[in-house]
């Protein structure tokens, strides 16, 4: 894939000090080193390519800049903002808002580029079941009850993701990466068969562990690869990258309308991610730290403390998030009366601003620290929430967009943790293990408001009662979460520095 060049000219007027400032080597979100008289070139920076050159012409001083972007296929959406950047350059030394608050090298930029495509298809396979079962259950007459426990046995899945990111310890991330991203598109494409709804379920297990897999692994090759000052802004463009994917797949919803069985159709759209899976391998290197010697032969039970903590938290989570996320369709479809387009177009128009919350909590988390933005956001994110399912009409967008807001605050502040507290031997096993603790949650509460809007006759009621689970995770990460942010991985695991 050819990256394209994009060039910049600028002229000041000709005055010593602008002549200075012109001719000396630039730092920030490029450093440079000089080639020549007027001529500098990249010395770090995310860049495939870049030049420099400077002139003085009838009393103007004249800037030639040539750059393209070590970021595989996300690279047009941050052309325009460098190429703005390199036009108003800011102070020596400064990062554009929208940088990450390390300076990225074009290794991590390329690692973090190809991730982001990875992030994309499993948004789109995680949501595949979730988004489509409320449609899957009215074509197999099957009620709340029944959808919340299809929805807990997909996520039995999460046992195979434990094996597959365990292998990632001993085989390495790379060859578990690609071959979860083959093997869940395949498997996806069995739902589209689907004659009733345990046959949905079971077919999506499979499919569903893959996945899940997908997105642990992206998530410890973001921490091993980006710099300690920038891990949570790397999580927040993964964050945002999945839910393009979700995206997706919510706006095929509009398929569902056109006939009860044209759900079906979303099950056969993975396919058309296999053509870039060999590109996606070429590009994509074995994490350094993974290759690394390492001093140290580390224990789990050394960090079995921190184990629980995640896990368990992840847990709390999940009692509210899983229903949440599967039941808002059936909200909508059933007690607000909306088909699939307007389904897909509220969940559009409410979750895209969320960006905001997901970006913002990104810089914030490298900058001011993990535990009060992620503390802030669980407990009024979920009370938001928790209102939207009460509401009707306009209130269901405000209070959407402002649960998407703040909710997206948390997502890169918290996900970190995960591969951040433990050492690289044990980074896959122990993220397995806080993955299959919080499918636990998802599962108890998938059930759980499951049977308890049978009984109460609406989900709102529901909902207020799993609740609880995030109001603890944040009174948990307030008393009990280390701060982790500008710490090398080394510095907090210290078996893993470099023999």
């Amino acid at each position: 894939m050819l990256h394209a060049v994009a060039h910049v000219v600028t002229r000041t007027p000709s005055t010593p000090e602008a002549s200075a400032v012109a001719d000396a080597p630039r730092t920030g979100f490029v450093d440079e080193r000089r080639t020549g008289p007027g001529r500098f070139e990249a010395e770090r920076g995310p860049m495939n390519r870049y030049q420099r050159t400077v002139s003085v012409e009838d009393g103007e001083i004249v800037e030639h800049i040539d750059f393209s972007l070590a970021v595989p296929y996300f690279s047009f959406l941050f052309t325009p903002l460098v190429w703005w950047w390199f036009k108003h350059p800011g102070p020596p030394g400064r990062q554009p808002w929208w940088a990450p608050p390390e300076q990225f090298d074009a290794r991590a930029a390329s690692a973090l580029g190809t991730l982001a495509a990875i992030a994309v298809v499993f948004g789109y396979l995680n949501s595949l079941f979730t988004q489509t079962v409320a449609f899957a259950g009215d074509e197999f007459h099957a009620g709340n009850s029944a959808q919340g426990i299809a929805g807990g046995v997909v996520r039995v899945g999460g046992l195979l993701a434990l094996v597959l990111v365990s292998v990632a310890d001993r085989k390495g991330r790379r060859v578990v990466l690609i071959g979860t991203l083959v093997a869940g598109c395949v498997l996806a494409v069995t739902g589209a068969f689907a004659p009733s709804l345990a046959w949905l379920t079971a077919s999506q297990i499979l499919a569903r562990g893959f996945a899940t897999a997908l997105l642990v692994v992206g998530f410890i090759v973001a921490a091993e690869e980006l710099p300690a000052g920038s891990r949570a802004y790397g999580t927040s463009l993964l964050a945002l990258a999945a839910a393009l994917g979700t995206g997706i797949c919510v706006l095929f919803l509009r398929l569902a309308d056109v006939d009860p069985r044209a759900w079906r159709l979303l099950y056969v759209i993975p396919l058309l991610a296999l053509p870039i899976a060999r590109d996606i391998a070429r590009r994509l290197p074995e994490s350094r730290r993974f290759v690394a010697p390492h001093a140290e032969r580390p224990s789990m039970g050394a960090h079995a403390r921190r184990l629980w903590l995640i896990a368990g938290t992840m847990f709390l989570a999940n009692l509210f998030v899983a229903p949440s996320s599967q039941f808002t369709n059936r909200f909508l479809k059933h007690e607000r009366h909306y088909s699939g387009g307007a389904i897909g177009l509220l969940t559009l128009g409410t979750g895209t601003p969320g960006v905001i919350g997901v970006v913002v909590g990104g810089r914030w988390a490298d900058t001011r620290g993990r535990r009060r933005i992620g503390a802030f956001s669980l407990v009024v994110g979920t009370a938001l929430s928790v209102v939207f399912f009460f509401m009707s009409g306009s209130g269901l967008w405000l209070i959407g967009v402002a649960s998407s807001i703040v909710g997206g605050l948390a997502v890169p502040a918290l996900a970190v943790y995960g591969p951040e507290l433990f050492p690289t031997a044990l980074r896959g096993r122990a993220n397995g293990i806080i993955t299959i603790v919080s499918l636990a949650g998802s599962v108890v509460g998938l059930v759980a408001v499951g049977a308890m809007a049978d009984g109460f006759g609406s989900i709102g009621p529901a909902m207020t009662v799993v609740a609880i689970g995030p109001m603890l995770y944040a009174l948990i990460v307030i008393r009990r979460f280390p701060e982790t942010a500008g710490l090398e991985l080394e510095q907090i695991n210290p078996e893993d520095r470099i023999e």
